[in-house]
């Protein structure tokens, strides 16, 4: 386990490590209420696919938890729904959580104190499960990794991206703790610099040698530095394969190819969405055009000059080696072994 946590319930309140201030100061805040919550996911409190999806199911666990004896809870469960569903679009965890959240209000017919401790314990039951996938994962993905291994990390995947370890870099952390001698490169991750801040931060606590490089410098260190492979996460994953993911990995993975690395997917079965059939249909999240023009709070670029600030790209199928998951690693053709994955387990 790690010597710090993303997310933690307590009973009557969500419990988030601000991820906006590290690694200046590490500060928590406490929620109570699921308009924070919604509000935490949005802003970037909370963030990582599978967080974003565990912070949701709290959610709707605090908006039951809240109900007043002349509420109706239908209705006040599908305002809660709506919301969440709107923070964020592209990670495809936050709607998987409240499926499965939905599935429970939606055919329940007791008592809303009963309704109340089953919510709770399918949210519980989530966070638990995130844990465990995460480390079946690891176990999956470390073989690929050699001793000795030169890696490049994009983003941020590990304890902060996840309740707990991590997806890609929780590949990363098990093939250190098992010793074997690895160095990572992390890209720093424009505009929000989660590769800087948050992936080093990580790093650093858990003493996992690294580097952190500027996002263009990926071809040089690749030639340079003769990098093993490519560890990044995903955000969706389509039925052919075509992933999203944090602006960048696009560009890294069409460097991987023409330097012949392996570019590999690692993300939970959650994150693979068989109802979006290509990267194309995959909703990109827009953002605040200051996040370029600001670093901090100094301007970088004329307040007037037009942005374009999408938070994610799409890795075409093609440029992807395979994907890792808890269930095995899925190798091309992704359309059909995808499919297989859920068939067969």
């Amino acid at each position: 386990m790690s010597t710090f946590r993303s997310i933690e319930w307590k009973k009557d309140k969500l419990v988030l490590l601000d991820q906006r201030y590290l690694p200046e100061k590490t500060l928590y805040l406490e929620l109570k209420t699921v308009d924070k919550v919604a509000k935490a996911i949005k802003e970037m409190i909370v963030r990582g696919a599978p967080a974003i999806g565990v912070a949701a199911a709290y959610g709707i666990v605090l908006c039951v938890q809240k109900l007043s004896k002349n509420d109706d809870p239908i209705k006040a469960l599908e305002k809660a729904d709506d919301l969440l569903r709107s923070s964020r679009p592209t990670a495809v965890n936050l709607f998987w959580a409240l499926d499965r959240m939905k599935k429970i209000w939606r055919e329940f017919n007791g008592s809303v104190e009963d309704l109340k401790a089953i919510l709770e314990k399918e949210a519980i039951d989530i966070e638990h499960e995130d844990v465990e996938i995460n480390k079946k994962i690891a176990r999956n993905g470390v073989e690929l990794v050699p001793f000795g291994a030169k890696i490049i990390h994009h983003c941020n995947t590990g304890s902060l991206a996840t309740v707990d370890y991590g997806t890609a870099l929780g590949v990363i952390r098990y093939a250190h703790e098992m010793g074997k001698n690895i160095h990572v490169f992390l890209d720093e991750t424009r505009p929000r610099l989660q590769g800087a801040r948050l992936s080093a931060w990580e790093m650093k606590e858990l003493g996992i040698p690294h580097t952190v490089i500027v996002d263009g410098a990926s071809g040089l260190v690749m030639r340079r530095f003769k990098i093993d492979l490519v560890l990044v996460g995903a955000d969706r994953i389509a039925a052919n394969g075509d992933t999203a993911n944090k602006i960048g990995t696009y560009n890294l993975a069409v460097v991987a190819k023409y330097h012949k690395v392996p570019f590999y997917i690692v993300a939970p079965t959650s994150t693979i969405d068989l109802k979006t059939p290509t990267g194309q249909d995959i909703p990109i999240e827009e953002r605040s055009a200051d996040e370029i023009r600001r670093v901090g709070n100094t301007w970088v670029a004329p307040q007037e000059s037009p942005v374009f600030n999408p938070a994610f790209d799409v890795t075409p199928a093609e440029l992807i080696s395979g994907i890792i998951t808890e269930k095995g690693i899925v190798y091309p053709p992704f359309k059909e072994n995808l499919k297989k994955l859920f068939e067969t387990t």
